[in-house]
């Protein structure tokens, strides 16, 4: 038993097993096949012979630039981020191994088709090439990686984890036997998180070529900008995912596509029937007693400069894992959170060369968490809301626990595309969604919404929408410069329902109370406001601090079936607030300000900045530290373009999320793009690359993408091979 302690003790570093030198030869020789070229922004433009050697280059130049942020994705979808970050991190690492399966990986890895296997070989030996030859890189906990690696993380979202409404407290109530009964309190996801995507046909532009736009808002520094060229006929640009080895949000020399978020039910709960017996606990399916599947889950976490252990005995039924307990009832969930096909899916799709191979890969029907927008050089434009939709009964409400004890609430199959919400060719010609409801998507030419089960589309209206319908309705044709313009759009519209309500309830006030006073020069600016946010604007530093502290239900984004969208929500907040609903959190904001900055008077630009320091994974903010002034804010009011920010003890507020890769692309017959990165494409402080997109990214001021090589070659920074 001491030798077991001892061993528990030691630094897995120890242990760390040495690349043979069959492995070196074999990294060696595949390097051979490889050249990568930096530009001038320090983007890698990576050529291989075969497909698996741009991978191989890809994910060494991903190393290259941010290996910490490559491995940290991996640690926490091998559900291992306790061994880092103490006990803090162990029901996430439950939640992953409970919903993510590593044996089912490893299976599917070892029964995968040649062409795949190449893939995901050439994946972690790019990695591992990279760890060879920089042993002064200092893995946090992988020291290699295994080619089953990639099949845990199968989607480039970055919420690729869905729950339903499941919480990790739930979670950890049920699994440290605290089954009290506690009053549920709903899900509100991140609100800062979605994307927006345009498409336009041929008939809205200059050039009579169609244009994409894609626009995601994630974490910064979460994606960077890359190209994939081989033999086989891959040529993608875009950005990818750290750690995966496919074009995410991109583009190929045919066609592009830009991923959003929405909230169609790919994942749902069900309440157990839940018994004990002599044998042990049984749940009820169709009136008969089956045993409850029972498996022991052991998880590591740090504590100190030890590692500890801790054992859960965990329960499934055939719906899935169990969760929760709500009313008495153990809560299972089945979902698709690792699905090989996705993988697939998302490879198949960069190498897709017409409208018909891109309808091929979505026939896939793998992809669990995102809609598509897209365009081609034959003129086509495309939106498909979602892609991986279960059939089932109608009459349930999904976005609710149904009964898990009979099979009329099973999943019967996928739904075919066909039958999915979708829109080809609009006679409009333009395509949007920005996390909205897909009965907007292409205006008075959208899908009709009574023609869908509900669970296909519980996506309601956002303010972004709104923006994007209004503006996309106006009758001029677009070039690239336009559409970026479009998109960085500064009109807020939720501003155009909330300052009114805000201006009547300042009217209503009586002669005798001192907020007439105290409020009068705040509302006096307010009130002569265009709703644009700018960085010489003190409106938009009052109205983006004031905001956030108005009811929380305007707030919300995603919505279940049968609740007010945000539009709705905000619309009836305004009609019904009382005064001091209204009135109270200006006052509050006023306080704050002056707290802040000794005034309450002062402009957006000085309050809104963007600062990165450290390029650590927890970005730092100083105020005493250089940072850009910038003029737009979050999208939560309806601004298409997103910089959200808040204070980081600070006074100052800071972006974290946003606007992330923002890219322009016309097709025809030489792609023409444009695009921007929060910062830069590398994570290193010391590089040049860390920070020097940041001017531009924070006046919405665009780079040419290179996407010829003879435009590469023009404006080459460096050209080596892997291990050079």
């Amino acid at each position: 038993m001491k030798k077991l302690v001892l061993l528990l003790l030691l630094p897995f570093s120890v242990f760390a097993q040495k690349f043979t030198a069959t492995e070196i030869a074999a990294y060696q020789a595949q390097a051979k096949k490889v050249t990568i070229i930096r530009d001038n922004w320090g983007i890698p433009h990576v050529y291989g012979k075969t497909d698996a050697d741009a991978v191989f280059g890809l994910l060494y130049a991903q190393c290259e630039d941010d290996f910490k942020r490559v491995e940290l994705n991996y640690v926490e979808k091998l559900g291992r981020l306790a061994e880092i970050n103490g006990e803090r991190s162990l029901f996430n690492d439950l939640q992953i191994r409970l919903l993510i399966d590593s044996t089912e990986a490893i299976a599917d890895y070892q029964k995968a088709q040649p062409w795949l296997k190449k893939l995901l070989d050439a994946y972690a030996a790019g990695v591992n090439y990279y760890l060879y030859k920089n042993p002064q890189v200092r893995p946090a906990l992988l020291q290699r990686f295994k080619p089953w690696y990639a099949l845990l993380w199968t989607d480039g979202s970055i919420g690729a984890i869905n729950t339903a409404d499941l919480t990790l407290e739930e979670l950890k109530k049920f699994y440290t036997g605290d089954h009290s009964p506690t009053a549920y309190v709903p899900v509100i996801k991140d609100q800062h998180s979605g994307s927006n995507g345009f498409a336009f046909a041929p008939s809205m532009t200059e050039s009579g070529n169609a244009i994409l736009y894609i626009n995601p808002h994630t974490t910064f520094y979460f994606r960077p900008e890359v190209q994939m060229q081989s033999e086989e006929g891959l040529n993608a640009y875009g950005a990818v995912t750290w750690g995966q080895f496919f074009v995410y949000q991109g583009f190929n020399e045919h066609c592009g596509w830009m991923h959003t978020s929405n909230n169609v039910d790919i994942a749902d709960m069900y309440a157990e029937k839940i018994s004990k017996t002599d044998k042990g606990l049984v749940y009820e399916y169709n009136k008969k007693k089956v045993p409850v599947v029972e498996k022991k889950i052991t998880i590591r976490y740090r504590d100190g400069a030890t590692l500890k252990t801790k054992s859960f005995t965990t329960y499934f039924t055939n719906n899935g894992p169990v969760m929760a307990i709500r009313d008495g009832k153990w809560i299972s969930l089945k979902s698709k959170n690792r699905n090989t096909q996705s993988l697939v899916q998302s490879w198949v799709r960069t190498k897709a060369k017409s409208f018909s191979d891109y309808q091929k890969a979505m026939d896939l029907k793998a992809n669990a968490s995102n809609n598509t927008v897209y365009a081609d050089a034959q003129g086509n434009i495309a939106y498909w809301h979602g892609n991986f939709i279960p059939i089932r009964d109608a009459t349930y409400n999904w976005s609710e626990v149904v009964d898990g004890s009979t099979s009329a609430t099973a999943w019967k199959g996928l739904h075919q595309v066909k039958d999915m919400v979708h829109v080809y060719n609009p006679p409009n010609g333009w395509l949007q969604n920005c996390n909205s409801t897909p009965f907007s998507s292409a205006g008075k030419n959208s899908p009709i919404k009574a023609n869908y089960p509900t669970y296909m589309a519980p996506d309601g209206e956002n303010f972004r929408g709104v923006a994007a319908v209004k503006l996309l309705s106006r009758p001029i044709k677009y070039t690239l410069d336009k559409v970026i313009a479009t998109g960085y759009d500064s009109y807020m519209p939720g501003f155009e329902v909330l300052i009114p309500a805000l201006l009547k309830a300042y009217a209503q006030l009586p002669q005798s109370d001192p907020l007439l006073e105290e409020l009068k020069a705040p509302i006096s600016i307010l009130k002569e406001w265009d709703y644009r946010s700018g960085e010489n604007s003190e409106a938009t530093t009052l109205a983006s601090e004031w905001a956030p502290r108005l009811n929380s239900s305007i707030r919300k984004v995603y919505i279940n079936p049968g609740d007010m969208d945000q539009v709705e929500a905000t619309k009836e907040f305004a009609k019904v607030a009382r005064p001091n609903e209204l009135l109270d959190p200006l006052k509050a904001t006023l306080a704050d300000l002056t707290k802040r900055f000794g005034k309450w008077q002062i402009a957006w630009g000085e309050v809104n900045r963007f600062q990165r320091l450290t390029g650590a994974v927890t970005e730092k903010y100083d105020d005493n530290s250089p940072s850009i002034p910038v003029g737009f804010g979050s999208a939560m009011w309806g601004q298409l373009g997103s910089f959200v920010s808040t204070t980081f003890r600070t006074n100052k507020r800071y972006g974290y999320s946003g606007n992330s890769f923002v890219c322009a692309v016309e097709f025809g017959k030489r792609i023409k793009a444009k695009s921007i990165l929060a910062g830069g494409n590398s994570g290193d402080p010391t590089s040049k690359h860390f920070n020097d997109q940041a001017l531009m990214y924070s006046k919405g001021q665009f780079k040419d993408v290179l996407f010829y090589k003879e435009d590469v070659l023009k404006h080459i920074e460096r050209s080596y091979q892997p291990g050079e």
